[in-house]
C-alpha cells in the first residue's frame, strides 16, 4: 500500500514538473526571440542561406564539369598566328642552324609585312650581368647605318653650335634641351653631352634613364669632342647592352638593305661583342645561341662563326 502512495506521489510531481519546465524553455524562448538573436523568422532566413549556397556549389561543380568536358585542346603557338605568317614560318627548318649569310637571306625572304621591317639580331651571352665586369655595353657604328633617321641633341654650350647643327644635331644647347626636359618633353633619339655637363644631367636621370637616353662615356655619348660623336651617331652608331638574361636585342638593319649590307652590319656588331668578352669568362663559349628575324617575321637559328 505504500508503495502504491509513493508512485503515485512520483506521478503526481512529473506531471507537475513537467509543464513547469515546459513553460520556462517557452519563455527563455520567447525571450530570445523577442532579442531577435533565435527567431523563428532569422532560423528561417538561415536554413534558407545555407540551402542557396548548397545549391550554388552544385550548380558550380556541374558547370566545371561541363567546361572540362566540351574544352578544346590548346593550339600551338604557331598555330595561334596568322595565315601569311605561318605560311613564311613554313620555309624554315625548326632544328637548322644558318649561316650569317644564308639566314639573312631566309629572313628578309620571310617577312610578312609590307612596310620595310628591321631586321634584328638577338645574341644570348655566357655571362652573368649582375657582375659588373659582365655587364656587357658598349656602341659599334654599322658600315651600312640603320635606315631610321636619327634625331641627336648635344648638351655642349661651349661648341661652336653651327657646326654641331651641320654635323647632324638636331636640337643645340643646355639651356634648351634642360627647358624641354623640365616640362618632360623629349625630341630626341640620342643625347650627347660634355663631361663637364653631366652633374646637370643628374636630376633628370629618373626621365631618362628607363628609355636609355642617359649619356654614357661606354657608349660614346659622353666625351670632349661632340662633333664626332654627332658625325658618328648619325652615320649609324648603334649602343647595345645585355638584359637582365644576358642576351642583346639590337636592329641591324632594314629589309631593303639586302643581304650584303645587312651582313657587315651584322659582323660589326658580332665583332665588337667578342672584342668586348670580359676576362672573367676563361673557357667555354662566349655567344651561347644567335637568332635573326624581322619585325613580325618568324625567327632563325644562327651561327656566330665561333670556334
Amino acid at each position: 500500500m505504500a508503495e502504491a502512495k509513493k508512485a503515485t506521489k512520483k506521478v503526481t510531481e512529473a506531471e507537475v514538473v513537467e509543464p513547469v519546465a515546459e513553460e520556462a524553455a517557452a519563455q527563455a524562448e520567447a525571450k530570445l526571440a523577442k532579442a531577435g538573436k533565435r527567431s523563428a523568422k532569422a532560423v528561417k532566413e538561415t536554413e534558407a542561406k545555407i540551402a542557396k549556397e548548397e545549391r550554388k556549389a552544385q550548380t558550380s561543380d556541374g558547370a566545371t564539369e561541363a567546361r572540362a568536358v566540351t574544352q578544346k585542346p590548346t593550339r600551338s603557338r604557331l598555330e595561334r598566328r596568322g595565315k601569311k605568317y605561318r605560311a613564311v614560318a613554313e620555309k624554315i627548318e625548326k632544328d637548322k642552324v644558318y649561316s650569317l649569310k644564308e639566314g639573312l637571306g631566309l629572313a628578309i625572304a620571310t617577312s610578312p609585312t609590307k612596310f620595310d621591317a628591321s631586321v634584328e639580331l638577338h645574341l644570348n651571352l655566357n655571362v652573368d650581368p649582375k657582375q659588373a665586369d659582365q655587364n656587357i655595353r658598349g656602341s659599334v657604328a654599322l658600315p651600312s647605318g640603320t635606315g631610321k633617321e636619327v634625331r641627336i641633341a648635344v648638351a655642349a654650350d661651349t661648341v661652336d653650335a653651327a657646326k654641331l647643327t651641320a654635323a647632324g644635331a638636331a636640337l643645340v644647347g643646355e639651356e634648351k634641351i634642360f627647358a624641354a626636359l623640365d616640362k618632360g618633353q623629349i625630341d630626341f633619339d640620342v643625347l650627347i653631352a660634355l663631361p663637364a655637363v653631366m652633374p646637370k644631367l643628374g636630376k633628370y636621370a629618373r626621365l631618362l634613364g628607363p628609355k636609355g637616353l642617359m649619356p654614357n662615356p661606354k657608349s660614346g655619348t659622353v666625351t670632349p669632342d661632340p662633333i664626332k660623336a654627332v658625325t658618328e651617331a648619325k652615320a649609324g652608331r648603334v649602343e647595345y647592352r645585355v638584359d637582365s638574361t644576358g642576351i642583346i636585342h639590337l636592329s641591324i638593319g632594314k629589309v631593303s638593305f639586302g643581304v650584303e649590307k645587312l651582313e657587315a652590319n651584322a659582323a660589326a656588331v658580332i665583332g665588337a661583342i667578342k672584342a668586348a668578352k670580359p676576362a672573367s669568362i676563361k673557357g667555354g663559349v662566349f655567344m651561347k645561341v644567335a637568332y635573326l628575324s624581322t619585325s613580325m617575321g618568324p625567327s632563325l637559328k644562327i651561327t656566330t662563326s665561333e670556334s
